[in-house]
């Protein structure tokens, strides 16, 4: 099974994770890696350039309607819902789910329902339950669902949440998440690549 997109959802203890499992992607990484982190929503624009520091990839917050490309790291805004459709994302400020915005579960749902079995789903590090229902939409679709080990992570609750929901969903540390996303195979580009 080829993919096309992978989307990572933490909270609390998530910069560490994050920083980790990005440092060690390769430099010609090859799909469109999109982060949910549950953060204030006057939180700025620091996260995209903390991110940044460690990896040879494209950083960036989404705008809305942006394309999806591959081989960037996209950042779901603060306050924003960030969904996924066939080949760009799109901004929403509805309401809250489970009290965040952007909700892990909103973003993974989207994915799923756009990419099918060539989404993959990460839920890592978090104090709350959000991506758990997200994560059982991907494995539904026949994506590929990973989870932080929850005795590595900094707050255990929302990968501990995540394989109650999906059982079957492969918990690894973040170094052997990394090495699995790098390994995995890449579906011939639908999209444009970034230039």
């Amino acid at each position: 099974m080829a993919y096309e997109i992978i989307v990572v959802g933490t909270s609390w203890g998530g910069l560490a994770a994050l920083r980790e499992l990005i440092r060690e992607l390769p430099a010609g990484f090859g799909l469109p890696l999109v982060i949910v982190q549950h953060r204030h929503k006057r939180s700025g624009q620091l996260l995209p350039s903390l991110l940044q520091d460690c990896t040879p990839l494209f950083v960036c917050e989404v705008d809305d309607k942006a394309p999806i490309e591959t081989g960037t790291v996209y950042v779901a805004p603060a306050d924003y819902h960030l969904l996924i459709e066939d080949g760009h994302f799109a901004l929403s400020t509805d309401e809250p789910v489970r009290y965040s915005r952007p909700s892990i579960d909103v973003t993974l749902v989207s994915a799923a329902d756009s990419y099918g079995e060539h989404s993959v789903g990460v839920v890592l590090t978090g104090a709350n339950a959000d991506g758990a229902r997200g994560l059982k939409r991907i494995h539904d679709r026949g994506g590929l669902a990973l989870v932080q080990l929850p005795s590595t992570a900094e707050s255990p609750a929302m990968p501990t949440a995540a394989l109650r929901s999906v059982p079957n969903a492969r918990a690894l540390s973040i170094e052997q998440i990394a090495a699995t996303l790098a390994s995995l195979p890449v579906e011939s580009a639908r999209h444009s690549e970034r230039r």
